[in-house]
């Protein structure tokens, strides 16, 4: 005799249907954000590089440049930050910019200029040029900020004099700041404190930090 086959009821055989297809529809969910996930961290690193190569050709291109014309300063060769000491163009406890520092910023201007705005994608690069006046930790607080922020002034005044290639995207981009003795050496009277520098803020450099927080974190792992 037949043996007795129990027979499913239609409910069982709809819920296990359904449930199913909500898990394909959930795998291939996951698949969908999985491969989206990937192709935003391509593009990210994508762009990550693209500004990175900016910022060497910057920075290269600008001390490639000053070598050439004999200039005795160079850009930090990661920030790009550029140190002119005041006995270059101030007298001492002085912001009237020398003659000799007239003549400096003669040639270094123009220099500066023409290798941040060399195209549309270093131009872009740049978000912000920042002039800083700096001082010794000698003297009072109060005096050396005024002192630090009335050269800086003095530096973009005159800058604002001068002719050359895209001036007026430069001061668009220039932002003016005295930092005092805020950076000086606090152990003891350091003459290289006592500086003008041109700094650079490069586009999403935060975003690079963070960046390069998480690779050391992963190697270091």
């Amino acid at each position: 005799m037949f043996s007795h086959i129990p027979e499913l009821k239609q409910e069982e055989i709809d819920d296990s249907g359904a449930w199913l297809s909500i898990g394909d529809l959930m795998s291939a969910l996951l698949m969908i954000f999985a491969l989206l996930l990937i192709s935003a961290l391509v593009q990210i690193s994508e762009v990550a590089e693209e500004s990175q190569n900016n910022r060497i050709m910057i920075i290269k291109g600008i001390n490639d440049a000053l070598s050439a014309a004999n200039i005795s300063v160079s850009a930090d060769p990661v920030t790009g930050d550029i140190s002119i000491l005041d006995s270059v163009l101030f007298e001492q406890n002085d912001y009237q910019l020398k003659d000799s520092g007239k003549t400096f910023l003669d040639t270094f201007i123009p220099i500066y200029s023409s290798v941040v705005f060399q195209s549309p994608e270093t131009a872009q690069e740049v978000v912000r040029i920042v002039l800083e006046g700096h001082s010794s930790m000698e003297g009072a607080f109060d005096h050396n900020m005024r002192l630090s922020v009335l050269r800086a002034n003095s530096v973009s005044q005159y800058v604002n004099f001068q002719n050359f290639s895209n001036k007026d995207d430069f001061f668009q981009k220039l932002l003016v700041s005295g930092r005092g003795s805020l950076d000086a050496d606090t152990s003891k009277v350091n003459e290289s404190d006592r500086k003008v520098m041109f700094r650079f803020q490069f586009k999403g450099l935060e975003f690079q930090k963070v960046i390069g927080q998480r690779e050391l974190i992963d190697v270091n792992n």
